[in-house]
């Protein structure tokens, strides 16, 4: 028997038509299967918004839409912009770790009723990963299925648009079907560390030569509650004439918790090497590893919802994020 689908729009250039400010969103659920039929589907609308405008109290209203529809349903689809689609994608990978079931995201690089779009092969491969893998969350785009966690936008205009970074792909499509290569693997999990909770007080800085300890002081006066540093190479500070590690380690004794990755797109975050490192650690600063920024910035605004079992879940690998 063919696995039940459901479809859950949420806006983005897949749906969008040209207005005279633009490009916005206009197609529903119903219009999208309706011009790309998938067998045993049904659509449902959350949102008809520009992924730039999805944030965290959106990516509440999703998940909680994604536990309903999959009562009934054996995978879900979420059609969704490609700017902020792998912050989301990373987002519900966390919040939905108790799902045993697949979620699929996919969007398009140019609307569904353009004459070249890619949104339909898209949508098509899509759902036929949603019947393919057993559990996870995806992102599904141009033959590539990547693991929501580790899919990072790398390109604004080519239709290649998502690469999987610091992990190989999950699977690929082409001519013969749906190979699944890896499929993502949760961790074993206390029932405390599931949930949808998040906090959104997370900033994310990325430093360059000369930033001022400043900026540190005023993450704390914002009400910040999580911090994720994109540090230099391997997770190195300057501290010469700007002291960015004592400033750091003030952060943290304000009960900021900092979690340190790097600018490099590719490779880990270890500032156990270098002496401009060294001295990062202290008891609310943690590495990111090879976590991608969207997975970090994720990652923390979750686990802050749950503060009893932070260290735990900052130090594990939870939804192949980090290795």
């Amino acid at each position: 028997m063919q696995k039940r689908l459901v479809l859950l729009a949420t806006g983005g250039t897949i749906a969008s038509a040209q207005s005279d400010r633009g490009l916005a969103p206009a197609l529903t659920a119903a219009d999208i299967l309706r011009r790309c039929p998938i067998d045993n589907c049904v659509g449902q609308d959350i949102f008809h918004l520009d992924s730039s405008n999805i944030q965290p109290e959106e990516w509440r209203v999703l998940a909680a839409a994604v536990r309903r529809a999959l009562r009934d349903a054996d995978g879900c689809i979420i059609t969704h912009g490609t700017d902020t689609m792998a912050y989301t994608a990373a987002a519900l990978s966390f919040m939905l770790l108790d799902i045993d079931k697949p979620v699929i995201l996919t969007g398009s690089q140019l609307p569904l009723d353009h004459a070249i779009t890619d949104a339909r092969v898209n949508l098509l491969e899509a759902a036929e990963a949603a019947r393919s893998v057993s559990r996870g969350v995806y992102v599904c785009f141009h033959h590539k299925l990547i693991a929501g966690t580790r899919a990072v936008k790398m390109r604004t205009t080519s239709f290649d648009a998502f690469d999987s970074v610091n992990a190989p792909l999950c699977g690929e499509s082409d001519a013969v079907g749906l190979h699944v290569y890896h499929p993502i693997e949760h961790a074993a999990l206390a029932p405390a560390a599931f949930g949808d909770e998040i906090n959104p007080g997370v900033f994310l800085l990325k430093l360059f030569p000369g930033t001022s300890p400043e900026a540190f002081r005023h993450i704390a006066a914002m009400g910040c509650k999580g911090l994720v540093l994109e540090a230099f190479g391997l997770g190195g500070l300057h501290y010469i004439r700007r002291n960015l590690v004592g400033a750091l380690h003030e952060l943290s004794e304000q009960g900021v918790v900092t979690l340190v990755a790097t600018q490099c797109m590719y490779e880990k975050a270890d500032f156990s090497i270098y002496e401009v490192g060294r001295d990062i650690t202290g008891s609310n600063i943690y590495s990111a590893r090879d976590m991608t920024t969207e997975a970090a910035v994720a990652k923390l605004m979750w686990v802050l919802g749950k503060p009893d079992v932070r260290k735990e879940l900052l130090r594990q690998s939870l939804c192949l994020e980090m290795s």
